[in-house]
């Protein structure tokens, strides 16, 4: 008799270069393509240097996020994290991050439909802006499903082909239509405290490579390294980007929905202004991909822990991927990229991973590898979670409520699963 075959497992097939792709996508989307203008008529010429600022306080929330996610070796992330408050607590956490990255996929998809929408005005309305939005999820579902290997070489290729083109516009804009603009006189406290939350959705997403830890080769190093990069590099990025987008425009007049375009544009013409977009293009597809990658592992976790049905943790036999959770992301993304703009659906999502963090920092003295703790990471930890508290005040009454709604619908998908909870699965080889 022949013996029985082996149930699919996810395999550890991720190393540093696969997780720095998918934290590095997962904050390098819509930002850098959306944000240029507004950041430029809010706070003049010094908008760029928001990004390096922000990014060094990032750095109190990033630092203890790592060291806690360390502690960490399976997959599932906010969902494994918050489990150590209980059942509950993790499967709510994880929802909540879920929400996040479903919301910053459809916020996403709607800044690559407004560019797209540039060059074919039919592609921003109606029949055919929905139909674009199906087809574009459709196609990045399939190479998704088609294994994880093959998903980070396609990412690869979007890096390279959003991230070389914005840094060559950028370097020339500098050269040649100078001189660069002083940063002058830092903003009031007040605005600039109302800028941090949009600022940072710049870099949020740093999280996404913690997602499929469970399929990492060695999880405790390669994250925090991966997540560390990404931050330098992101910041790197927007700064040269915001201070070449200020140099070109220091009275605006760039248009607000896609103000690279008109960078481009400027810069060398119709030939400029179609390489940025194909660089825009490439970059929220990137994005897009990097998110369809990392997040249904979110749920396919919760299943094989029985808080959800277990059709959400059913493994693809041939390519070793979290299939049908995949495909339920991709409906659920479609739908609310159909229905939502880029500026609600981002300070959603950025609320609710604030939220995200702060419980993951305080996951860490209840994790399963616990470093010995002392009094400087429980300091490090307490001004993470400080910060994040900051970050999330500064977002208005219809963003809390709109979470608060999702959460809720979050509970009660919990209450309808199986009542008993299962095990861990086993960890992936």
């Amino acid at each position: 008799m022949s013996a029985p075959a082996e149930t699919p497992r996810l395999e550890r097939r991720i190393g540093l270069g696969g997780a720095t792709l998918l934290a590095f996508n997962g904050a390098v989307g819509a930002s850098i393509f959306a944000l240029p203008a507004t950041l430029a008529a809010d706070f003049g010429a010094f908008a760029p240097w928001l990004f390096p600022l922000v990014a060094l306080a990032s750095l109190v929330i990033v630092i203890p996020f790592a060291r806690s996610v360390a502690a960490f070796p399976d997959s599932g992330g906010p969902a494994t994290y918050g489990r150590v408050f209980g059942r509950a607590a993790g499967f709510e956490l994880g929802w909540v991050y879920y929400v996040a990255r479903v919301a910053a996929f459809a916020a996403n998809a709607n800044v690559l439909i407004a560019y797209l929408g540039r060059w074919w005005p039919a592609a921003a309305d109606g029949v055919v802006r929905a139909a674009l939005l199906i087809a574009i999820t459709a196609a990045l579902t399939a190479g998704n499903i088609a294994g994880v290997r093959r998903a980070l070489s396609i990412l690869a290729g979007f890096t390279v082909l959003k991230t070389v083109p914005l840094v060559i516009a950028a370097i020339a804009a500098l050269l040649f239509f100078g001189p660069i603009p002083a940063p002058g006189p830092a903003p009031p406290l007040t605005q600039l405290e109302a800028g941090t939350l949009i600022v940072f959705y710049a870099f949020v997403g740093f999280e996404n490579a913690v997602v499929p830890a469970g399929e990492t080769r060695r999880p405790g190093s390669t994250l925090p390294r991966a997540m560390l990069i990404t931050i330098a590099a992101t910041a790197a990025l927007y700064f040269v980007v915001q201070l070449a987008f200020v140099t070109m425009f220091p009275d605006g007049g760039a248009n607000a929905d896609a103000p690279m375009i008109d960078l481009g544009s400027r810069l060398a013409g119709p030939a400029g202004a179609a390489i940025l977009t194909l660089a825009a293009l490439f970059s929220l597809a990137g994005n897009l991909h990097g998110n369809l990658t990392a997040t249904p592992r979110v749920t396919s976790s919760m299943a094989a822990r029985g808080d959800l049905p277990a059709w959400f943790g059913a493994v693809h036999p041939r390519f070793a991927t979290p299939a049908n959770s995949i495909l339920f992301m991709a409906a659920l993304t479609a739908a609310l990229a159909v229905t939502g703009s880029f500026v609600w659906l981002a300070v959603v999502s950025t609320l609710a991973r604030l939220i995200v963090y702060a419980a993951t920092i305080a996951a860490l003295p209840r994790a399963p590898q616990r470093p010995a703790l002392r009094p400087v990471h429980w300091l490090s930890g307490a001004a993470g979670i400080a910060l994040c508290a900051l970050a999330a005040a500064q977002a208005d009454a219809k963003a809390w409520a709109t979470l608060a709604v999702l959460a809720l619908a979050g509970l009660l998908l919990f209450a309808l699963a199986a009542p008993g909870s299962k095990e861990s699965p086993p960890r992936p080889e």
